[in-house]
């Protein structure tokens, strides 16, 4: 498999810091709703409790996978910076860089990831 053009890994390399600063955002977004729940004292019942425990959780949920992905994404420019992005770290071949264009962030080809997802 052939390795990325230099236009294509600065393509990438764009995209992925584009990236970082959205999730960096999405995650300053996301620090009130994944706060600690007060009661609406406007609201009564059991429901609106659930309601606000509900939305905290998957507050929390997405804050997490957010956290994941920035830790992806930070990992990808650091292989940039050393001169090892686009290579599987499972097996060395080449990531094609459709599925780089796809996530930028991946670090397995396709077919490590889906061995890797098997294991699991």
């Amino acid at each position: 498999m052939a390795a990325l053009t230099d236009g294509q890994r600065d393509q990438l390399r764009e995209q992925l810091l584009n990236l970082r600063e959205e999730i960096t955002r999405l995650l300053a977004l996301s620090d009130a709703s994944a706060a600690t729940v007060t009661l609406d004292q406007t609201k009564v019942g059991r429901l609106s409790r659930m309601d606000a425990l509900q939305q905290q959780a998957m507050a929390r949920a997405n804050r997490a996978g957010y956290r994941r992905r920035l830790t992806q994404v930070e990992a990808a420019l650091k292989a940039f910076a050393a001169g090892d992005y686009g290579y599987c770290e499972a097996c060395g071949e080449t990531i094609p860089y459709a599925r780089l264009q796809i996530r930028p962030e991946s670090d397995l080809c396709v077919t490590c990831q889906a061995a890797d997802e098997q294991d699991d």
